[in-house]
């Protein structure tokens, strides 16, 4: 692969692995441990990812529990979560939370399949955007004694690079859409 090329290939690679980590905080009817990766929980003073002041499992498929290493902060990991956008009410028994993931209702089944469809579309978008910024760069590559036909090729590379991008891009829509339709 050109060197020139390798930029843009690493840039949708990554807007790709974003959409998949995105996607893999959105709870789909079965508990998924990672819907706690962006809360942070105050750790004496410190915004702290939650993961990070206690064990994470997942006993049932529709739930979650929180052993936190400390007592002391159940109150607080029920503060974050109660804060966040995960929409689920926290309970606890004094030494562990619970987090007990309801049935989706498909009205709710039908908005999460919007949003990942959403969230895919602004992925593609970025991609192209990506491929309008390098076509750019090209095309500035005229001007220090690069062929035409060297231009031309570089575009053709950036565009097939593209398309597969947009297909992986699609094939992780797909499959978020079918596990969140899935009863």
């Amino acid at each position: 692969m050109d060197e020139r090329l390798k930029v843009y290939d690493e840039k949708m690679r990554k807007t790709v692995e974003y959409l998949s980590s995105d996607y893999s905080t959105i709870r789909a009817g079965r508990a998924n441990p990672h819907v706690l990766d962006k809360i942070k929980v105050n750790y004496y003073g410190t915004p702290t990812p939650i993961q990070q002041v206690g064990n994470i499992t997942v006993p049932e498929a529709r739930m979650i529990q929180i052993a936190p290493w400390e007592k002391t902060l159940i109150k607080e990991i029920e503060k974050a979560i109660m804060a966040s956008d995960v929409g689920i009410t926290p309970s606890n028994d004094g030494s562990i939370i619970r987090l007990v993931f309801p049935e989706l209702t498909e009205e709710r089944r039908k908005d999460l399949v919007k949003e990942v469809k959403k969230k895919g579309e602004e992925s593609k978008v970025a991609v192209r955007n990506i491929r309008r910024d390098g076509n750019d760069a090209f095309k500035k590559l005229a001007k220090e004694d690069v062929s035409e036909d060297q231009i031309k090729q570089l575009g053709d590379e950036l565009q097939k690079m593209t398309d597969k991008f947009i297909k992986e891009i699609d094939k992780l829509v797909d499959e978020k859409s079918t596990e969140i339709l899935k009863v």
